[in-house]
């Protein structure tokens, strides 16, 4: 891993210094600053720099580089201070963790710290988050929690997709490119007037396609797995009847079939950590089935009505889903009792499928907002949420064929109330203070039941089990902004959130409903915004420091093969993060991020399962046989360090074309897969690399680009299963395309 540091290193200082000696041939440079980011952390667009709160925002060309392998949500991974991301069911489920604090849960109930919102509007369940990022003005990340004006599940921070909206002017563009595995994206929009100045619409469109590219030796089958459809549109309606009044309708919806996770067996190294030395990701060997699909349907209406200064905000928002997913989870055929099987030893058999035959969604917020330029602003306002779910639990048995051999049906009603206020206080021209509660109560209606159970466990139908828990909580925050000089900004911030109780069933292999109750967090946060070098420097810095009561952890799978959620007493977090943006020339500009997070769970008395699979557990082991203490470690999925780098340069030609290279590449330290500490489900480090060289034709706006992801081919394992064997899966494999763009 070291030679690929320094090639990177040696690839960015290449590209500095080309730039640099151009620029020195340049005799009058042209001056030009950077424009200020424009947010909506609370509600309202401000500049970032006027945001007392750790806040990023990804947007234009660096947000178009980074997606352009045709990757889901989970590009966004490592490309920002804090955000780590990675999911075990492939294209969907994307699991969120900021500054450490995630979930690893795969319960299609599981819920989360982080909270996505698309337009505004929650997308609670982990299905509807992994929604394709397309035709959007900006990505919005907040790091701690925003349980004032978000409210419940935001403890760790929220991840904000805000579309572009639809235009006065008719205007578009489409994106149509090929690649490796003959994949094939096109994304389009096409935005206009249907009644000048009164109503306006925007068609944004996405299709997406990769042929089968893995080959299954067992089967014998070239080209039988990792491909898939996937295809989503939005259509959005402004409509502006009188200067008081806009409404802003949008229907999104998605559907995918494709191949499911690929769980590879015995691929982690007994005794160190890492891949085995003959690993090959072109090659599987399953003798189970995969497959996987997915169709969601999404409307929101925003509506604003001023009343003098005031303005009156409605937000309405309803989603629904159906879902299915099935894979070999062993990731190896046969079994140790029933050769042949392989590769390396497969204790058992493992074939599931999980789905949601049916999820309603319904969100409703209505606020007041006095004008932002008083001294003394503010809003506040109700929250209404409300979920139905329909899951489905399934577990085959492969060496019979793939016959049905186990079921479990769940059904969850969440429902969600909260009422909030915010101000912010102008002191003095520099001197600012926010605050802001919320109020909320929070109740599910849960039911379990299993109608069939596997035949090894020799078990048989067991429930309905209910649960009912609830909970309401009080969430806050208070900070101080001071203007130090005109370029630079200092705050401090105290902010209090939470999560709502969890309910897991895992009714398959075990007999027990567990519930978590609620978890709260309290983070102290402060930082430093500086505008420099004639704007042409943005600099943020942050350092925080949060504690966590009753922390909820899902101890996944283990030597039991069951799923359960505990309480954690304490959880102890802290680091700092920066961001730098930089202009050094016209023709150049630089961006870079780094953070460090240092999580510890501080329970004496927490003990789980260690792993079924043949690990090297190196937690002490406590009492109860076949646990071992977590008190001290670290959080799953939590790297120490994340750092991202990216350059964009742009070379003017002769006849008004123009060059544009562009680079970028993320990093992450050592992440363990589970709660407990062992040698091979874990993984030292992860970079990955970007490239994109366009060439922009003159006089019209059409461009070609040749387009590579993961350069370096790194190859790391992103997450494991623990019960039957050492599997584990990958990140995405190296990926080359060209693209071509028209603009009008």
């Amino acid at each position: 891993m070291n030679y690929k540091i320094r090639f990177c290193a040696l690839v960015v200082l290449a590209m500095l210094s080309i730039s640099l000696t151009v620029a020195a041939d340049e005799e009058a440079e042209e001056v030009v600053k950077m424009e200020e980011v424009v947010v909506t952390a609370r509600k309202r667009e401000q500049r970032s720099v006027e945001v007392p709160l750790s806040v990023s925002s990804i947007r234009g060309e660096k947000f178009d580089a980074l997606r352009s392998s045709g990757m889901d949500v989970r590009f966004l991974s490592n490309r920002t201070p804090s955000l780590q991301m990675e999911s075990s069911f492939g294209r969907i489920f994307p699991r969120f963790y900021i500054r450490g604090l995630g979930n690893t849960d795969f319960d299609l109930n599981a819920s989360q710290p982080v909270s996505v919102l698309y337009d505004g509007v929650v997308l609670e369940n982990a299905l509807l988050k992994g929604f394709p990022a397309f035709d959007l003005d900006r990505v919005e990340v907040l790091r701690g929690p925003q349980g004032t004006l978000f409210g419940r599940n935001t403890p760790a921070g929220i991840v904000k997709f805000e579309s572009a909206r639809p235009t006065q002017t008719l205007e578009g563009y489409g994106r149509l490119s090929y690649g490796r595995f003959n994949t094939s994206n096109f994304e389009g929009a096409v935005s206009g007037p249907l009644v000048p100045s009164v109503l306006s619409t925007r068609l944004s469109l996405l299709a997406q396609w990769r042929d089968d590219w893995v080959n299954n030796e067992h089967t014998g089958k070239e080209g039988a797995l990792g491909g898939h459809r996937d295809l989503a549109g939005r259509l959005q309606l402004l409509w502006t009847p009188t200067p008081e009044l806009e409404a802003w309708l949008k229907f999104h919806a998605r559907d995918l079939d494709g191949t499911a996770r690929l769980f590879r067996a015995n691929i982690l190294s007994k005794g160190e950590t890492g891949l085995i030395s003959d690993f090959t990701r072109d090659h599987i060997a399953h003798d189970g089935r995969n497959e996987q699909t997915l169709s969601t349907r999404g409307l929101a209406v925003e509506v604003r009505y001023d009343i003098g200064d005031f303005q009156l905000v409605s937000l309405t928002g309803a989603e629904q889903l159906t879902n299915f997913s099935r894979g070999d989870i062993d990731g190896g055929y046969g079994a140790v009792f029933s050769p042949p099987s392989g590769p390396g030893e497969i204790p058992f058999p493992s074939e599931t499928a999980s789905g949601i035959p049916a999820l309603h969604q319904f969100s409703q917020e209505i606020r007041l907002m006095s004008p932002e330029a008083r001294r003394l602003a503010y809003q506040f306002g109700l929250y209404y949420f409300g979920e139905f779910v329909e899951m489905e639990d399934f577990n085959y048995n492969t060496l019979a064929g793939g016959t049905l051999d186990g079921m479990v049906r769940q059904e969850q009603e969440a429902t969600a109330r909260a009422a909030f206020a915010a101000l912010t206080f102008q002191f003095l021209d520099d001197l600012e203070l926010s605050a802001g509660i919320r109020l909320s109560d929070d109740v599910k209606n849960y039911t379990a039941w299993r109608e069939t159970a596997p035949a090894v466990t020799g078990a048989g139908p067991l429930g309905p089990i209910h649960q009912n828990p609830q909970d309401t909580v009080w969430s806050g925050d208070l900070s101080l902004r001071y203007q130090v000089a005109p370029n630079v900004q200092t705050y401090l911030r105290a902010a209090r959130g939470f999560r709502a109780p969890s309910i897991q069933g895992r009714l398959l292999f075990g007999d027990g409903v567990t519930v978590a109750d609620t978890e709260t967090i309290l983070s102290l946060e402060g930082g430093t915004k500086l505008r420099l070098w004639e704007q042409r420097l943005h600099l943020n810095m942050a350092a925080f420091h949060y504690f966590m009561q009753d922390q909820q952890l899902t101890a996944v799978g283990g030597e039991a093969n069951f799923n359960r959620l505990v309480n954690a007493d304490n959880t102890i977090g802290r680091g700092f993060e920066a961001e730098l943006t930089f202009l050094p020339i016209t023709t150049l500009e630089v961006s870079a991020g780094l953070s460090y997070n240092q999580t510890r769970i501080d329970d004496p008395n927490l003990a789980i399962q260690g792993c079924g699979a043949p690990c090297t557990v190196l937690d002490p082991r406590a009492p109860a046989q076949g646990t071992f203490s977590i008190n001290g470690n670290s959080l799953p999925q939590a790297p120490g360090w994340i750092a991202d780098v990216s350059l964009r340069y742009m070379r003017p030609l002769p006849g008004g074309a123009r060059l544009v290279a562009s680079m970028d590449w993320a990093y992450r330290s050592r992440v363990r897969f589970f709660l407990y500490e062992s040698v091979e489900f874990a993984d030292d480090r992860l970079l990955e690399g970007g490239v994109r060289l366009a060439y922009l034709f003159p006089n019209v706006d059409i461009e070609v680009a040749l387009i590579g992801r993961n350069i370096l081919n790194d190859t790391s394992p992103t997450g494991g299963i623990d019960f039957n064997n050492l599997t584990g899966y990958v990140n995405e494999p190296r990926f080359w395309s060209m693209e071509l763009v028209r603009r009008f």
